[in-house]
């Protein structure tokens, strides 16, 4: 029971609850607001039949709402009752004030037609003012970008590009963004690549032409350059001799000239006529005009492309530097030719130089230099190669005045030119040989044009030209005229030449930038180089010729003896020159005693020489009857001839012009030793014409003449042919022969087997080989003449005891002869 009261009241607890939970519901949904599905889903979540209980809740909501209503309006319906009445009354009094509106609305438009018409045109007179407002606005935004375009065609036009360039800026950062909308502003931002692109072909054109024009011009603006450096250096050596104290200081003033005048680009060109007008001075600007080149930088900087511009600009040049340094086939010939060679070159890098100073980047210093080192290494072998086929010294010593200008002028630009003076060493030992060659040929066409005789001289104005040219000084010469000097004509001619060889070597020398001490030790050298080799050469070439006799040959040999004494007058002349004592440690000595020295052993060996190929030439005529029976009596002709051409060759010796005692000295010794010479080889030559393996047999009538010529030979040497000669050493010459000879004429043969070996023989002088040879030919005649004579000669007692010594000598000669072979 109690359960059951408990589940009652928990439902009427329940009904209780939903009936608060649909007052909820009902008060939420009137008072509007939003969302309700909140409201709804509480609804309709409780109980399956909640949604019919509702309904039952809203209905009754209604209702009694309804009732309100109702309850309202019966409260003011009388109200409205009386509005509807009096709003009736008014309809009427509507009506006619409606008419009257109307009416004045009628006579109000009639009347403001006019206005309206007016106020129309007032609108559209405003609506024009506005929109021309409006227009002028506009033109004025647009006519500046107008007036710029227009300045822009107007500078293309004059080629005024770079100003272009600069307009076109302006029209694109200012002008152009103002008035982007307009079609035309269109059609001009399309057109300003394309005049970009216009400008820089037309400004690489202007290039081109400028790298044309400098090509062509190059050699002008060098000309320039080089003359005007060489009237610097000639100014600056007339204030160095005009006061040697201030030296250090011009030479600075003139390097600050040059530099000044690089700088400013001035290039003075000499144009010197009969009136000796001023020098005209030439700008660079004057030869090549520099303005594409600036422009042209100008216009690619701005357009962003200036490294494209200097890549191109460079790759150009160094084309043009490779043609300027490919040198003409023919340029070696002439100094013209290298003269527009280096004034090419030196053009080229005084543009570089010039654009390397008034422009920024388009080239550096870095890239001159490197195109200097390149082209420095490519001149250096064109000059060689070409200096090496000149064969003129001249030419030689206008290219070397031409080197040094070259490189004086750019050394004035900052190029470095050390290299250039180390090949003038180079092509100074090259001047020096054509230096050697050409006088090869003058002491040759002297010695040919020499007489070879003393120099006559008639008068004390002929003995001073001689010694005015030649130092020749001989205290006891005397003094009275006519006479003659010991020397021939190419003496002094030779001395003469060899200083203006000095002389010549010396123009070399100058401008190299060199010491005295060095200039002194060059000079010494080549004037040593002369001497010791052309003029030595020549000497030995002279002696040598066929046509020279034994008296042009003892006047060679005097001459010599004068220039071996003028060498010490030449290294004076040469200290004289360069200012340098020769008691300095490093002063080199002449070598021309030696080189003279040679030249005199030379020709007293070609006299030797000549006096017994003549000899020889007499031997070969001799007709000897080797079979004769008996002698003639006399002596051959051949020989009597030879005498006679010694004796006369003798007393020419004899009779030489000597001045002093030295040159008699000489001459003597000369002529003893040619006379001594002379005999020997006489002898010597009988000698081999008795042993001559061609002779077979000898007959003793044969032995008996040959025996009479050594006799005349004998007699010549104890004539005194030469004087000098002590006792009779000449006569010695012809010893060998004397005592082979007296050992067959006499027949002494047991003497000479006794006697053999020792101090005191008789016959020291006979070879048992020589005694031998002659023997058996002696022999061999004999038996040939016993058995023409008489053909039972065999049968004679005397002749065949004289066969058996004959033989008997023969076998103890040979065991004289193999005995010495065996010792030996």
């Amino acid at each position: 029971m109690a359960r059951k009261s408990k589940s009652n009241l928990s439902e009427l607890y329940l009904e209780e609850n939903k009936d608060q939970i649909y007052e909820n519901a009902l008060a939420e949904i009137q008072s509007f607001e939003l969302p309700l599905g909140t409201t709804l889903r509480s609804v309709y979540d409780d109980q399956p039949n909640a949604h019919q209980k509702f309904m039952e809740k809203l209905d009754a909501c209604i209702r009694n709402h309804d009732r309100e209503i109702e309850k309202m309006c019966n409260f003011h319906h009388q109200g409205f009752v009386d509005a509807i009445t009096e709003l009736l009354k008014v309809r009427a009094d509507a009506e006619k004030l409606k008419v009257q509106v109307t009416d004045t609305n009628r006579r109000l438009q009639d009347a403001g037609k006019e206005v309206i018409a007016q106020t129309e045109e007032i609108i559209r007179c405003r609506v024009q003012q506005r929109n021309i407002t409006t227009v002028v606005e506009k033109l004025q935004l647009c006519l500046p970008v107008l007036e710029m375009y227009s300045k822009l065609k107007e500078q293309m036009s004059v080629k005024r590009y770079y100003s272009a360039l600069k307009t076109m800026e302006q029209l694109e950062n200012l002008y152009l963004p103002r008035v982007s909308q307009y079609r035309f502003c269109q059609i001009m931002i399309e057109n300003l690549p394309k005049l970009r692109e216009e400008i820089k072909e037309i400004s690489m054109s202007d290039l081109k032409d400028f790298l044309e024009s400098i090509r062509k011009h190059s050699d002008r603006i060098g000309e320039t350059a080089m003359k005007q450096a060489q009237q610097q250096k000639t100014f600056s050596t007339a204030l160095q001799k005009q006061n040697n104290v201030n030296y250090g200081r011009n030479m600075h003033l003139g390097r600050n000239r040059i530099l000044e005048s690089k700088n400013e680009l001035t290039l003075k060109r000499t144009f010197e006529d009969e009136d000796e007008h001023e020098e005209e001075v030439l700008t660079a600007q004057d030869l090549v005009d520099f303005s594409p080149v600036y422009r042209c930088l100008h216009i690619y900087s701005v357009l962003g492309d200036g490294e494209v511009f200097e890549n191109y600009y460079r790759k150009q040049r160094r084309k043009q530097a490779r043609l300027v340094l490919q040198p003409q086939s023919s340029m070696h010939e002439t100094v013209e030719g290298y003269r527009r060679y280096f004034s090419q070159i030196v053009g080229f890098f005084v543009v570089e130089d010039h654009i390397l100073h008034v422009t920024q980047g388009l080239v550096t210093r870095t890239y001159t230099d490197e195109l200097w080192n390149m082209a420095l290494s490519k001149i250096i072998a064109v000059l060689r190669t070409h200096s090496s086929y000149c064969s003129d010294p001249d030419l030689v010593l206008e290219l070397k005045n031409l080197i040094v200008v070259f490189a004086d002028t750019l050394q004035g630009y900052g190029f470095p030119v050390n290299r250039l003076f180390d090949l003038l060493f180079e092509i100074r030992d090259q001047y020096n040989e054509t230096l050697l060659k050409k006088w090869s040929g003058l002491f040759r066409d002297i010695f040919e044009a020499d007489n070879y005789s003393p120099i006559p001289v008639a008068n004390e104005e002929e003995y001073r030209i001689v010694i005015s040219k030649f130092p020749f000084q001989d205290p006891e010469l005397d003094k009275s005229f006519p006479k003659k000097l010991p020397m021939s004509q190419s003496v002094p001619q030779i001395y003469m030449q060899v200083k203006e060889f000095i002389y010549a070597s010396l123009k070399f020398s100058e401008s190299l930038h060199r010491s005295s001490t060095e200039i002194d030790d060059m000079l010494r050298k080549s004037t040593n180089l002369l001497l010791t080799r052309t003029l030595s050469s020549c000497l030995q070439n002279l002696i040598k010729k066929p046509h020279i006799g034994l008296t042009e040959l003892v006047q060679i040999i005097i001459n010599t003896t004068h220039l071996e004494q003028a060498c010490k007058y030449l290294e004076d002349f040469i200290s004289n020159i360069t200012n340098i004592s020769q008691l300095t440690v490093h002063t080199a000595r002449l070598y021309g005693l030696s080189t003279f020295k040679d030249a005199r052993h030379a020709a007293e060996g070609e006299i030797y020489t000549k006096l017994n190929q003549k000899i020889d030439e007499f031997i070969q005529i001799a007709d000897y009857d080797w079979t004769m029976s008996e002698s003639d009596g006399r002596a051959s002709g051949y020989l009597m001839d030879l005498i006679n051409f010694l004796r006369s060759t003798f007393q020419v010796f004899t009779h030489l012009p000597h001045n002093n005692n030295d040159h008699a000295a000489m001459s003597g010794k000369v002529a003893q030793t040619a006379c001594m010479s002379a005999c020997q080889h006489l002898s010597m030559s009988l000698m081999q014409m008795l042993l001559d393996s061609e002779l077979k047999q000898i007959s003793m009538g044969a032995i008996q003449q040959f025996n009479l010529d050594v006799i005349q030979c004998e007699l010549f040497a104890s004539s005194e042919p030469v004087p000098g000669f002590q006792g009779d050493t000449l006569q010695l010459a012809f010893i060998d022969l004397r005592q082979l000879l007296d050992l067959f004429m006499v027949w002494d043969w047991s003497t000479y087997l006794a006697d053999y070996g020792q101090a005191t023989s008789k016959y020291l002088r006979v070879n048992p080989s020589t005694a031998l040879t002659l023997l058996e030919k002696v022999h061999r005649g004999m038996k040939d003449s016993s058995k023409k004579n008489n053909i039972f000669a065999q049968f004679r007692k005397n002749d065949r005891d004289k066969q058996k010594l004959i033989e008997t000598v023969v076998k103890q000669l040979r065991s004289l002869v193999n005995g010495m072979s065996q010792h030996t």
